[in-house]
Parts: C-alpha cells; structure tokens; sequence
C-alpha cells in the first residue's frame, strides 16, 4: 500500500463542500452543494482561487449521480476538464469519491443488494481513467454522519431510523468502502493512498456518571473505523449493541477477514460543531458548545493513538465574522504544530470549505438557498444583480497564505 503522505511535507489545503443528496420527496429538495454554489459553472476560477490561497492541496468531491448516470456509463466530460485544471495548477488533490449520496438509478440506496458492487465498480472506474494523476482517495467522506442521517434520523434516503437502521447502515458502508479499496488497489496496483476521513463528536458531562447511552454515543465515534480495520470481536465495547441490532457473528467474522485500512487518517473537526454538551433532556436538544483548541488536540490525539497511522485534519473552520474566523485559523494551525512538536505524525491542515456553503436544512426548507449560505470559507459568496454569486476574497485568505507559505518554508 503507497502512501503519498509520508514524505514529510505538511500540507495545507482547502476543499469545497460537496455534499450531494440528489433524491427528491415531499418536502426534501435535492441537495448538490455544487448547483446551489455555482461550482458547476465557475469551477475553473474555484480552483484558481484554491491555488491562489496558498494551498498546495485539495479534497476535491465528484458527483458520483452525474458521473455514473447509469450502472455501467460515465460521463467524463465536465470531469476531465477539471482534472486537467487540478494538474495544471499542481494541487496535490485527495479525491473524495463518496459525498453522502448515491446515484438516482440506484434504488434503496445503501441498502440495494448491489451497492457495494457498484461503488466499486464507480471507484474503479475513476482510477482507471485518472491512473497514475489521481492517486488519493477518500472511499466515503464521514461515514458515521452517513450512518446518522440514513439509518437513524431518517433524514436521508433509504430513510431508517433507530439503532437497528443506524447498524443496518453500518453494515452497508463497510462493505461498500471494503469493496472500493480492493477495486481501486486492482486497478492500480496497490500504488494508491488512502485516506479515511472521519467526523469526531465529543460528549461533555458536567458532573453526573456516564449513562450506557452516553458510552455507546461516545464509542460508536470509532465503530466504523474499528469494523474497517478488523478491531471488532467480542471483547469490543460495542459488540453487544451491534449483535442486539442485527450484526451477526458472519458480519464480525466478515469484517475481521476483509479489512480496508487507512494510509491516513482524515480527522473532521469544528470548535462550534463537534462538541456536545450531555444535558437531562432529550439526545435532541443537547446543546452544541464550543469546544475550542483542547476539543481539536484531544480528537487527535485519539485517533492517531487508536489507528497508528498519520493524521490529517480534513475538514475545519469557524462560522461568523472575518475575525472569528482568522482566530480559529491561528488558533488551530498552533495547535497542529504543538501535536508534531510532541511527536504526533500530524501531515495536513484543511479549511473547510473554500467559499460558503448552503446548510443542509435547505433540503428540508422552502426558502431560496441564500436565505440558507453560511460564511464559514476564506472567501464569502455575494449574489450579484444578474444572480451569479461573486467570490470575495477576505483578510481569511491572506492570513492562510501565510500559515501555507510558512509551511511550505520550512517543509
């Protein structure tokens, strides 16, 4: 297994929100963060932003439902032009294959029977015609969220709810990111790098003892990872809820035998997101803190020690002001080359996302999708009188210039 990462180089890098939930129903509107941002028609100039900020890096997310409009047909041509572009302007670029959403032909989504024939197949297919240009790939982007959304909340297609979806879920995107790796390691060679990229939640309690649910919300942070890398047997802390809700000793035993580790290891983390204040009210009402610079070190720490691969921070940022967010940038930076200091093989920095992104409550909203930005990039978006978003540039991007080019200085 290659790893691209290992050279010593920290990175810095920016992505785009690429969240792509394609399914429509009554009273769920498609969600393609690239429509609602105008990417599709001004990607050529993103990227050029991209590199004028200073990065050397991108993850970069391609919308599987248009570039696999039917099982067994791509439509390449709006995506080589962008490859071309990635290559011209020399952005190291981590490709993320799996967004959230799945294909519009694909119905029961992660739960058809042969899901994880056909993500393979897409994967495969990517790296067979990008071989040798494109060689990191994140298989699915933040599957506990996924499981979340999908399997537990009925948020999102297939539209599950409760323990038994959540694992039935489970089940699904371990095979299907099992299946991708092997599919991508064929056609390559074993010459591609890996890179898992996982969402973190951390659980506050003030003072009362830990309740079994706060334990299970707390372990189930690393129960996909865990089941990727074969870590999962009977001893696990989270082996019984997963036999109580349907994962056989043919699953565990099916994990343990098929495995997809991580070259690296993608943490995603926000000081005004991740954190969650354990409250005697309902698990939806918990309110979100901040969890600040300690919250970002801790989550780390925790998965460079439980995976022993290097660690890359592939998603992070601060909502509000241009000060707010120049603080969390600095602040952050800080504390990354604090863990390298102390010896935690730290290997990039991402901001995440390039410019705003559309929440996604506007997939269950009626508003128009600028009622739903939020100005969490280094550039802000501005709708101009002819409705084109204009990309403006912030004393964000400067200071994360700086932080790149002093990276680079020293690399």
């Amino acid at each position: 297994m290659a790893n691209q990462f290992a050279d010593g180089r920290f990175r810095f890098a920016v992505g785009i929100e690429d969240t792509f939930v394609p399914q429509t129903a009554v009273g769920r509107r498609a969600l393609d963060e690239y429509e609602l941002t105008q990417h599709y028609e001004m990607w050529s100039t993103d990227l050029e932003l991209a590199r004028a900020s200073g990065a050397t890096a991108m993850r970069y997310g391609i919308p599987w439902y248009l570039v696999n409009p039917q099982r067994g047909r791509f439509a390449w041509s709006w995506l080589d032009r962008v490859v071309d572009k990635l290559d011209e302007l020399e952005l190291e670029t981590i490709v993320d294959l799996m967004h959230y959403g799945t294909p519009l032909w694909l119905d029961n989504q992660f739960l058809n029977a042969s899901y994880a024939d056909v993500v393979a197949e897409y994967a495969a297919a990517v790296a067979d015609r990008y071989r040798g240009r494109l060689t990191a790939f994140t298989p699915l982007n933040e599957p506990l969220i996924n499981a979340i959304f999908c399997g537990e909340e009925a948020r999102w297609p297939p539209y599950l709810s409760g323990a038994d979806g959540f694992v039935k879920l489970v089940r699904a995107l371990v095979r299907g990111i099992v299946a991708t790796q092997a599919a991508i390691d064929a056609v390559t060679g074993g010459e591609s790098t890996f890179v898992h990229v996982e969402a973190t939640q951390r659980f506050t309690l003030p003072s009362e003892p830990a309740s079994e649910e706060l334990v299970l919300l707390r372990n189930r942070v690393f129960l996909i990872e865990d089941l990727l890398t074969g870590r999962v047997d009977d001893d696990h802390e989270l082996s019984g809820f997963l036999r109580a809700n349907g994962f056989g000793d043919d699953d565990l035993a099916w994990c343990r035998d098929n495995t997809a580790n991580p070259d690296v290891m993608g943490v995603n983390y926000y000081p005004h997101l991740t954190t969650v204040e354990v409250t005697n009210g309902a698990r939806s009402a918990w309110p979100r803190i901040d969890g600040g610079t300690e919250g970002l070190a801790e989550v780390m720490r925790a998965f460079a020690a439980r995976y022993g691969a290097p660690v890359f921070l592939t998603e992070t940022s601060q909502t509000g002001s241009v000060a707010d967010r120049v603080a969390w940038l600095d602040a952050s930076v800080e504390t990354l080359f604090r863990l390298r200091d102390d010896g935690i093989d730290v290997v990039g920095y991402t901001w995440w996302p390039l410019f705003d992104l559309v929440d996604w409550d506007y997939r269950e909203g009626i508003k128009p999708a600028d009622k739903y930005l939020v100005q969490m990039g280094i550039y802000d978006l501005h709708r101009d009188e002819i409705g084109r978003l204009e990309r403006r540039h912030t004393p964000v991007v400067d200071r994360f210039r700086f932080h790149a080019e002093a990276a680079v200085a020293v690399s």
